[in-house]
């Protein structure tokens, strides 16, 4: 197995980016993943969870990540992301309401605090996956879970062998990251729905759940499902891989 494709998430919830290499930082991440986040002026965070008007919000990014192009219907409006005044205004009138856009380069926003790190799953499970649910294509299924690292020349699930029992922390090496799977993800509303309409599809997480029971692996610990409704593995790495690289094509080893 080896890692086929990197995706990273700049701005938490908006559209990623694919890319050949990313370098871990600091605080266990990869580098411009999930790093700029839209908040509310109580402080809670702007996403997929909180409001399906965002799937209709498209971005762009400049080489070298300093600048931002974003729009719904109309021409593109551009932003230097250093410059929080002009996006912030352009992000308000969107969402209807005050927003902020905040930035955090060494730990970014992760959902989970504690399973911080990239998630994995492998293309041969997107796949699968996609089988389930025929009317929409494998693009649909990639852009609808997220994952930032897919793994590829392993069977369907086979990631479901980078976690252990509870309170196991699995180590795993991809190229020279050191990685520790914690659990296979749970997942909340934001696949159910087309990643560009927001339209969701209608008994999304029965159908999900039905078929993941059924085509469960051997090798998936079933203690890690206490529901079915989970999909590719949360991870979090250590402070000393800082400044280590992945790339596409490093080798899987468990």
């Amino acid at each position: 197995m080896h890692l086929g494709r990197i995706l990273i998430f700049p701005i938490k919830s908006l559209d990623g980016l694919e890319v050949d290499a990313a370098r871990i930082t600091a605080g266990g991440i990869l580098e411009n993943d999930r790093v700029y986040a839209i908040f509310d002026e109580k402080g809670a965070v702007v996403n997929g969870k909180r409001t399906p008007h965002i799937h209709q919000l498209r971005c762009a990014f400049e080489p070298g990540l300093k600048e931002v192009r974003l729009w719904e219907n109309a021409a593109p409006a551009q932003f230097c992301l250093d410059e929080p005044g002009p996006i912030n205004r352009w992000l308000s009138d969107f969402f209807g309401f005050a927003v902020e856009l905040k930035h955090e380069s060494k730990a970014g926003f992760p959902d989970d605090r504690t399973a911080f790190g990239p998630t994995i799953v492998s293309e041969a499970s997107l796949r699968a996956v996609n089988q389930w649910y025929p009317e929409v294509s494998i693009e649909s299924i990639r852009r609808r879970f997220r994952t930032n690292l897919e793994i590829e020349g392993g069977e369907a699930f086979c990631e479901d062998r980078l976690y252990g029992a509870p309170e196991e922390l699995k180590p795993f090496r991809i190229g020279e990251v050191q990685f520790r799977g914690h659990n296979p993800c749970q997942r909340c509303v934001v696949p159910t729905r087309d990643a560009e309409s927001g339209e969701a599809i209608a008994g999304f997480t029965k159908r999900f759940m039905d078929m993941r029971r059924q085509e469960l692996p051997e090798w998936a610990n079933t203690q890690r499902f206490n529901h079915y409704y989970r999909f590719a593995v949360n991870t979090s790495i250590a402070e000393s891989e800082a400044g280590k690289w992945l790339r596409v094509g490093d080798p899987v080893n468990v």
